[in-house]
């Protein structure tokens, strides 16, 4: 879109030990030409927001299936806006209930993308967040599906 490469953190907060459809997005993520970054299983939001400013990534994209998505992306968010970081836009993809997605949108978080979703859909999604500055809180453009 503007020639430049995005760059993506894939984090996989909390003790969800499931990691099939993290590994599938950052794969598709890197055939799409994104650099990706993949921290692993079990990471906390510390050590996620640590390597998404060490990384100097666009999108943090978060996996999670515990349950646990309030408080971990409550986490996520306090200690970027504690860091003063305003530039890197929150995605999540997981089983999230429709309830906490009003919850999670008023944290900021740019796109949630469940099951059934396209890796198609969430690449073309990112260039948008990335490149027209969509997502970050905004009501513009977002996916919640």
């Amino acid at each position: 879109m503007n020639g430049r490469t995005i760059r993506i953190l894939i984090g996989k907060p909390g003790l969800d030990g499931h990691d099939r459809g993290a590994k599938y997005i950052a794969k598709a993520l890197k055939d799409a030409g994104f650099e990706v970054i993949y921290t692993g299983l079990h990471q906390t939001p510390e050590q996620i927001v640590a390597a998404a400013l060490q990384e100097s990534v666009d999108v943090i994209g978060l996996s999670i299936l515990s349950g646990g998505q309030i408080p971990l992306i409550t986490r996520v968010v306090h200690l970027l806006k504690g860091k003063q970081v305003e530039d890197i836009s929150i995605i999540v993809g997981g089983i999230i209930p429709h309830a906490d997605r009003e919850i999670l949108k008023r944290l900021g978080v740019a796109g949630i993308f469940g099951p059934g979703t396209t890796s198609k859909e969430i690449i073309q999604f990112i260039k948008e967040v990335v490149f027209r500055g969509v997502g970050n809180g905004s009501t513009k453009g977002e996916k919640y599906g």
